[in-house]
């Protein structure tokens, strides 16, 4: 269920418009407006999960998809020989900032330790 008040949840929707890399009934990807690294994806489920903690086997499709798409994009991107990092963040200390699960793809330089 969608929750008006989240952003991902209204780019889901279209009631924000937002150019879309990718766009089907289950997910979207956009570039994040504040990148980390040269590529800086987000894969965003369209329905509302507040984040990986409450995943279960009712979202198997849903983060199957997540990663077949991931897999599409950075192929597209020029990375996939060359490596990216996926990460989902969970909670506040891990530097969430949107509520609703989303999967960052990282990529296009050499990426450091992080943690």
């Amino acid at each position: 269920m969608a929750d008006s008040a989240c952003l991902f949840c209204r780019m889901a929707s279209g009631d924000m418009d937002v150019p879309k890399l990718y766009d089907d009934d289950l997910v979207f990807a956009i570039r994040d407006i504040n990148p980390r690294a040269p590529v800086h994806l987000l894969i965003v489920p369209k329905e509302h999960i507040d984040d990986a903690r409450v995943v279960g086997d009712r979202q198997s499709a849903l983060l199957g998809r997540m990663f077949a798409v991931q897999a599409a994009l950075t192929d597209g991107e020029g990375l996939a020989k060359r490596g990216y990092r996926i990460a989902f963040n969970v909670g506040e200390d891990a530097g969430m900032t949107i509520p609703h699960l989303h999967m960052h793809v990282l990529g296009g330089r050499q990426l450091g330790a992080e943690g």
